[in-house]
């Protein structure tokens, strides 16, 4: 376009909306170019880290926990754009997957940051400062989670026993597969990790799982019926990286720090981290119907592991 069209279709845009255009085109003399700084908001940005410790490790962890809510929003936003949808056709699905996968790789790759980059001393000893506060209150990996799949595929094997015939939605959060890392389920005691958690989020939560009913991303691939090996390869990859990779990358540094001697060390948010942490237990998947009865048996299992 050469000025002329330009100016043409900023008149042609505020007459439409019902604007006086010369408004806007006068106060474009006005407004002063926009600077990269004031753009990304990079001093705001760079004041968000306080930390509660002397160690200077510290600010490395509050960093990176920061950087994986940015990225966990970047995963929240494609599949967004698929369960905002009608009707996504596959290859809208698959290039939005593609970028989710790229997404949930950077997490499991920069764990190295956390299990390699910090004084070993000096994060158990400035962790002990941050009790109750816990990755385990990250509210963008729940809400990922009740956009990616549906409820029934939250509740793990021991779960499944405690449901009641017909379940509601506010059943299903009684005995969602996380709550176990919270809380005695002999006496219905609740850590004070999740109690914080529920009381901030839970109303927010079950409120998504309502909107969320025939929307989820799993029903929206079953919406496609014939889906092509290519899209299937990349939606097994994306529940393989969510739901298995990074779970035990956070399980392997979360044993670096909290057992590497065998000290059994508890983690900040009270949870049983061993049993939480393993896929295996968590038994989360977003697209059960993709697999084989041996592979949901398998899921998450090693050689290592029996």
């Amino acid at each position: 376009m050469d000025r002329k069209e330009i100016i043409e279709a900023i008149v042609q845009k505020y007459s439409q909306l019902g604007e006086n255009p010369d408004t806007y085109l006068q106060g474009l003399l006005h407004a002063k170019p926009i600077t990269y700084w004031d753009y990304i908001q990079v001093d705001t940005l760079l004041s968000l880290q306080n930390p509660r410790t002397p160690f200077v490790d510290e600010e490395i962890f509050i960093i990176y926990h920061q950087v994986t809510e940015l990225v966990l929003k970047l995963i929240s936003h494609e599949i967004k754009q698929i369960c905002g949808e009608c009707s996504p056709t596959e290859a809208e699905v698959g290039e939005r997957i593609t970028r989710a996968n790229r997404y949930t790789s950077m997490l499991i790759t920069s764990f190295a940051v956390m299990k390699d980059g910090m004084d070993y001393d000096d994060y158990n000893t400035f962790r002990l400062s941050l009790a109750p506060a816990s990755g385990f209150q990250s509210v963008q990996f729940r809400q990922i989670e009740l956009m990616c799949t549906r409820l029934p595929n939250l509740i793990n094997s021991e779960g499944r026993k405690r449901m009641p015939a017909y379940p509601s939605i506010e059943d299903y959060f009684e005995h969602i597969y996380w709550r176990d890392a919270g809380m005695d389920r002999a006496t219905g005691k609740k850590t004070l990790t999740l109690e914080q958690f529920e009381s901030r989020y839970k109303p927010g939560l079950v409120q998504l799982a309502h909107q969320m009913q025939g929307n989820t991303l799993e029903e929206k691939v079953a919406a496609l019926h014939a889906l092509s090996p290519e899209l299937k390869e990349k939606l097994k990859r994306f529940d393989r990286f969510y739901n298995i990779e990074w779970p035990k990358v956070h399980l392997q540094t979360a044993r670096h720090y909290l057992d590497a001697k065998g000290e059994e060390k508890a983690a900040t948010g009270g949870s049983a981290w061993k049993r939480y942490l393993h896929p295996m237990y968590q038994q989360r998947k977003f697209f059960p119907s993709l697999y084989t009865a041996q592979e949901l048996q398998d899921w998450g299992r090693d050689d290592k592991e029996g």
